[in-house]
């Protein structure tokens, strides 16, 4: 094993109420894509923040290539070689890709007037290495959620990093765009380059990674060659104790029809989409990135109109649907975006829990404290939320427990139907065992739930019906026995069922 290019010694960080990290040791070498995994709140992002220069120790050290080093700020981070992709993109969303690669950092001719030829050119052949097929001049709005990714390594690559750190790099990507992405880490490992890897899918960390550290509740557990490691043990050491159900078993009973999409079509986006919904069942919407489920989930809930077809609810046709309409009506939807849509980051745990029933428990124009207090004391202590207390905001809790705020938050409207856009992204293996338990409790109760996600083991371990979606069209239903990830795949990517019987039919000679 080389030198440490990077070595934190008993780093520690306190935030109020918190202590995020306490006494840890890490370190990396040159060349390798050393993964760090831990349930949320264990400490992996205030780690990587740390080095980044985001946040400044309460105490330790930081060696950089064997000398002690201090990051007062991000851009001396940068200065010396580090780098980090966060999960939500740092890009403008109005400016050209090559705007964003150099932004801040623009070459210039003459001392003051940026040089675009330049930076054109240098935009083009970063690019070129990572062979993403992007066009510079596109404005980032316009690209989807893979091509962006590739303009943020690309922009970490112009900055001559030496270490380049992923947040949750794989939870906005899913089939070629994820084999895209480990080919290019893989790449830059060749040459040289030092991928330090923050994922809850643990799948990945055994694709992917040289070395794993764990970390539990603010304190290092250890760190391991990979290929000494299976999965179960990696979780015994993230969570402290084995998951053998993941998923909770099913429940058969009747069920009562309250959803229909009938010929549903939307600026070529939505492709007469028809199926229906049920009382008390999970419906899961599969389908790569960009293939139109949350466009569906968006018409449903009335965040966006749909130019023909029909919505009707037990029935009756949903004339002109809006969210406030139909939170009224009893539909929730969580977001698959919880920072920017599904949170007020400033405001408390008790705030954001009652943010969805304001109306219904106001007197006149005031909300009576004691009554949201105790909501809120019955939610958090119903679904487990770990907070040092009601009042705490809410950016200090954990991804994990966010997301059960977020849910107690819309299970406060009593829904018949809730959508779940990527209930799971983001969250480690435990808090996912306790959303699936919420939402197979809330399926008992007579709840519909709609729910997309990317991980294929989620759709086929949690839907009692699958649909998949390709460019915006109803590719085909499987049932949980129907279901494999190859022949969703095969869906998803636009093949039909007969394409699909045909494929395999020699493998079953």
């Amino acid at each position: 094993m080389g030198e440490n290019i990077v070595e934190m010694q008993k780093v520690s960080k306190a935030f109020p109420g918190v202590l995020a990290l306490d006494n840890v040791d890490f370190s990396c070498i040159a060349a390798e894509v050393h993964a760090v995994v831990g349930e949320n709140g264990a400490g992996k992002s205030t780690l990587m923040k740390i080095l980044a220069g985001v946040y400044r120790p309460d105490g330790g050290n930081i060696l950089l290539k064997g000398k002690k080093t201090v990051f007062p700020t991000p851009k001396h981070a940068q200065n010396c070689g580090i780098s980090i992709i966060y999960q939500e993109f740092n890009l403008i969303p109005e400016l050209t890709v090559a705007e964003n690669i150099f932004l801040g950092r623009e070459p210039t001719k003459r001392g003051r007037l940026i040089d675009s030829v330049t930076l054109k050119q240098r935009s083009r052949e970063l690019l070129a290495d990572l062979q993403a097929d992007i066009d510079i001049q596109s404005k980032v709005k316009e690209l989807g959620v893979a091509q962006q990714q590739m303009v943020e390594i690309a922009k970490a690559l112009s900055l001559k990093a030496d270490i380049i750190m992923m947040d949750e790099p794989s939870a906005v990507v899913s089939g070629r765009e994820l084999a895209s992405l480990f080919r290019i880490i893989r790449s830059l490992k060749e040459s040289g380059k030092t991928i330090i890897y923050i994922s809850h899918r643990i799948e990945e960390v055994f694709q992917i990674a040289d070395r794993t550290t764990v970390l539990k509740d603010g304190h290092l557990v250890g760190t391991y060659d990979t290929r000494d490691l299976d999965k179960p043990q990696i979780v015994n050491l993230m969570v402290g104790r084995s998951l053998t159900e993941t998923f909770p078993a099913r429940e058969v009973g009747e069920k009562k029809e309250i959803l229909t999409l009938d010929d549903v079509c939307r600026d070529n986006i939505l492709q007469h989409v028809s199926f229906r919904v049920y009382s008390g069942e999970i419906l899961g919407l599969a389908g790569l990135v960009g293939s139109g489920r949350t466009e569906i989930a968006r018409a449903i809930f009335g965040a966006c109109d749909i130019d023909s077809g029909r919505v009707l609810l037990n029935g009756s046709p949903v004339i002109r649907a809006n969210p406030k309409s139909s939170i009224a009506s009893g539909i929730g939807f969580v977001t698959e975006n919880r920072a920017k849509d599904g949170l007020v980051y400033n405001m408390s745990v008790r705030k954001n829990l009652t943010l969805t029933i304001l109306d219904r428990i106001k007197k006149w124009f005031f909300v009576p404290e004691a009554t949201e207090k105790d909501i809120c004391n019955d939610r958090v202590r119903e679904y487990g939320i770990v907070t040092t207390g009601i009042e705490q905001e809410i950016q200090y809790l954990s991804g994990g427990n966010q997301q059960k705020v977020i849910l107690a938050k819309w299970i406060n409207i009593n829904p018949f139907m809730l959508i779940l856009d990527e209930p799971t992204r983001g969250i480690d293996v435990g808090a996912k065992a306790e959303i699936y338990r919420l939402m197979r409790l809330l399926a008992r109760q007579g709840t519909a739930i709609i729910m997309i996600s990317s991980e294929l083991p989620e759709i086929i371990g949690m839907s009692d019906r699958i649909l998949v979606i390709h460019d915006g069209k109803v590719m085909g239903e499987l049932s949980p026995s129907e279901a494999t990830e190859e022949r969703i795949l095969m869906l998803a990517t636009g093949q039909n069922a007969v394409q699909h019987q045909q494929k395999e039919t020699p493998l079953a000679l």
